[in-house]
């Protein structure tokens, strides 16, 4: 198997410079156009069959369990010379093209997300112990793309800035306005909604663990009269609103489940109302999620391209009233939640173990690399019924953006 990995190596490494040192004490370099570089050690021979056929899948598995380790580097480093060489070179690479095409055909299997698989999906990542969350997030508990107006924010202030822009959005001109909030979290938009805005608002979630800390959020800041949080599907949602906000759950849906989201947010928005759907997506067009993503982190999840996005909006006569695009914000948000990581890493392995600290770290490496050196971004739609539900120039965003972070400051 030794000589396959070292031949699909010779062809991977295109940018940078990659080290191997082999079970047996070898080494080999691999390298490319001048790039970052990472030195790697294989500790078992099962490893590098494992890598040889499905390397997609075996190396983030051969890092949780130890058998392959970073040296005098970070899996970081080691992710940024192999992501940034597959963006390069995987469509000439036979193993890697027809990996990508068995998890394209596999799709819809994979994100066929109704109500009882939805609600497994996600307490699989988001019923965790609480406290992991707070030990990497912000205060706020945001888990979702921040927003960076200058560049050079704290973590807190940029999510303080995520809420604003999209508070701007909604347009929340007048008191008392109904807002559902899909897949809510841990409820820090729905009480920013409710606390600074005087929104009424309806969160909803899967999340057993987010529900309950919700709650209790509410009730401690005296909101609980101005926000409820329940726990139910988005397709069960049966009542109207003035205002719909969904914050990083799109990802969740499924392509299978398009349709039936675009429908649920018509239904549910009033004939005069305005939606905001803040989503990973990608530019390079259809894809499929990492298998190791699937399986450890997000399973059901996919981020898609605009192109598979806007056939189910437009069946759903919803109207697309603004569309941002935000480049590299989601890669600043994670490089903080990384390092934040990192800091506070011997209290997460208290709560967990090694292995599980070394899942996260592969997780946040490289999900931060998919939108530094891959095609990941993150989109904006601004949604409505009508034509005429929000002004006809988006000046009412950014002069009341502005008036808020002044009023914050």
């Amino acid at each position: 198997m030794r000589p396959m990995l070292d031949r699909l190596l010779k062809r991977l490494i295109v940018l940078g410079e990659l080290d191997v040192i082999w079970p047996d004490g070898t080494a080999s370099h691999y390298a490319g156009e001048p790039g970052p570089s990472a030195t790697i050690a294989i500790h078992d021979e099962s490893v590098i069959r494992h890598l040889a056929y499905a390397p997609g899948m075996a190396i983030g598995e051969a890092y949780m369990e130890g058998t392959l380790t970073p040296v005098n580097c970070t899996i970081y480093d080691v992710l940024h010379v192999l992501l940034a060489s597959v963006e390069l070179a995987e469509r000439r690479i036979p193993v890697l093209r027809a990996q990508a095409m068995f998890n394209r055909i596999a799709r819809p299997l994979a994100q066929m997300n109704n109500a009882r698989n939805a609600r497994r999906n996600v307490a699989h990542h988001y019923d965790l112990n609480g406290r992991l969350y707070s030990l990497f997030l912000d205060r706020d508990r945001q888990y979702s793309c921040a927003y960076f107006p200058r560049g050079d924010e704290t973590i807190d202030e940029a999510q303080a800035a995520k809420k604003r822009h999209i508070a701007a959005k909604l347009l929340l001109d007048r008191p008392d306005l109904t807002v559902l909030d899909i897949g809510c979290g841990w409820g820090g938009m729905a009480l920013t909604l409710a606390r600074d805005y005087g929104a009424k608002v309806t969160g909803i979630t899967l999340s057993v663990e987010q529900l309950t800390e919700s709650r209790a959020r509410a009730q401690a800041e005296g909101l609980s009269d101005r926000v409820n949080f329940e726990l139910i599907d988005y397709r069960a949602v049966d009542r109207q609103f003035d205002r719909i906000v969904s914050v990083g759950m799109f990802e969740h849906v499924g392509l299978p489940n398009y349709q039936a989201y675009f429908e649920t947010v018509h239904r549910c928005l009033k004939p005069d109302g305005v939606a905001l759907v803040h989503a990973i997506g990608r530019f390079d067009g259809p894809a499929a999620t990492s298998p190791w993503l699937a399986k450890y982190i997000f399973p059901g999840g996919y981020s898609p391209a605009l192109s598979e996005v806007f056939g189910p909006l437009e069946r759903s006569r919803l109207r697309s009233t603004d569309i941002e695009i935000l480049r590299l914000h989601y890669a600043k948000t994670l490089n903080h939640w990384r390092r934040r990581f990192a800091a506070n890493r011997d209290t997460i392995a208290s709560l967990y173990d090694e292995r599980f600290c070394r899942m996260f770290e592969f997780y946040l490496a490289g999900s931060e690399l998919a939108f530094a050196v891959q095609d990941h971004m993150v989109f904006q739609l601004q949604l409505a019924r009508r034509q005429d539900a929000v002004p006809l120039t988006r000046d009412y965003m950014v002069d009341t953006e502005r008036v808020l972070a002044r009023q914050t400051a």
